[in-house]
């Protein structure tokens, strides 16, 4: 039995905790149990539960409001075990796992049967695999040793957490947290497929083709729009997705002065002219830098969406390619 496992019922009110050693213990506990835990990776908070057991794993569906087509990607503590769970793995496969694990690269692989809930994989015939480098996170996997399913700690379709407190705004009483302070990253993990020798991005994100391209020829199919009613092959495609509760829209810099209501909220990079904003209007600013942008957009619209604001008015983003995976959420989130 894993470390830290019992077999009476346990009590799962809301609660952020430190993560320290009690905290630890007891999220193990929850863990192996059956129920809920939402703990930090280097990219967002994930929502865990064990993804050997059908109905833990649909306690992560229940408390998000997730569409049983959407799979949800399996997290472990090295990749000797994440891979443990894959039917076969092609020598490209090995080196990106090789090369990016643990780090914010899922690897969606064909799927060793009877290993995981079929609720996880949302029946299909593959699983997304990720080892997590967030020393929390890996503190989490090695002392509970179980695969754990975790999707972002938010409700489906809504903003995706990079605090705590983030995950407590989304999911109210349902789940149990431990802090781990802001999130690197930011946004979520690159998701590929390996087909033949080219690198499939299914989901853009952390690891981007520049980096990737130097295993192999890799096509971009992260812009793509999949339907939640049928079956996905990766999370985080649908048209409506890491989006506030208000309206958001992506406005041109050189319109957002017409576009502009005092009723607005606005996010717009550093150096853009103050004049933009009308006095008492809500503003989040961040930087003209892709990964500071990206480690800064959650936090920004979850504070803008909780200000009072009608709606939300985002500057666009530079065409460059290092802006892809954003210029992804925030086409999702508009």
């Amino acid at each position: 039995m894993p470390l830290g496992c019992r077999s009476d019922t346990l009590e799962t009110r809301v609660m952020i905790v430190p993560f320290d050693e009690q905290g630890l213990e007891r999220a193990c506990e929850l863990l192996c149990a059956g129920e809920l835990c939402a703990f930090p990776t280097e990219t967002v908070y994930g929502l865990g539960a064990r993804a050997d057991r059908a109905e833990a794993v649909g306690k992560i569906y229940a408390a998000k409001g997730r569409p049983a087509t959407n799979p949800s990607i399996v997290h472990c503590a090295d990749a000797d075990s994440a891979l443990s769970h894959a039917q076969e793995v092609s020598p490209l496969a090995l080196r990106l796992a090789r090369a990016f694990w643990p780090g914010p690269l899922t690897l969606v692989l064909p799927l060793r049967p009877k290993l995981l809930a079929a609720e996880t994989t949302a029946g299909g015939s593959t699983v997304g695999l990720r080892v997590p480098n967030h020393p929390m996170a890996q503190a989490l996997l090695r002392e509970v040793r179980l695969p754990i399913a975790a999707p972002s700690a938010n409700r489906s379709t809504q903003l995706s957490p990079t605090l705590a407190e983030h995950v407590e705004k989304s999911l109210g009483s349902s789940v149990f947290v431990l802090d781990g302070g802001a999130t690197g990253f930011g946004i979520e993990s690159t998701i590929v497929r390996v087909v033949g020798s080219a690198i499939e991005i299914l989901r853009r994100g952390s690891i981007g083709p520049v980096e990737l391209q130097e295993f192999g020829p890799v096509v971009d199919l992260g812009a793509g729009v999949t339907d939640a009613t049928a079956p996905m092959v990766a999370p985080g495609l649908t048209r409506r997705h890491y989006a506030p509760a208000v309206p958001a829209f992506l406005v041109d810099r050189a319109q957002l002065p017409q576009r502009n209501e005092g009723s607005s909220g606005l996010l717009l990079f550093a150096d853009t002219d103050a004049s933009v904003g009308l006095s008492g209007q809500p503003i989040e600013r961040l930087p003209r830098e892709a990964r500071a942008y990206a480690r800064g957009l959650y936090a920004a619209l979850h504070r803008l969406e909780t200000s009072g604001a009608a709606r939300i008015l985002i500057e666009a983003v530079p065409s460059d390619p290092s802006w892809n995976a954003i210029k992804d959420r925030l086409f999702r989130a508009t």
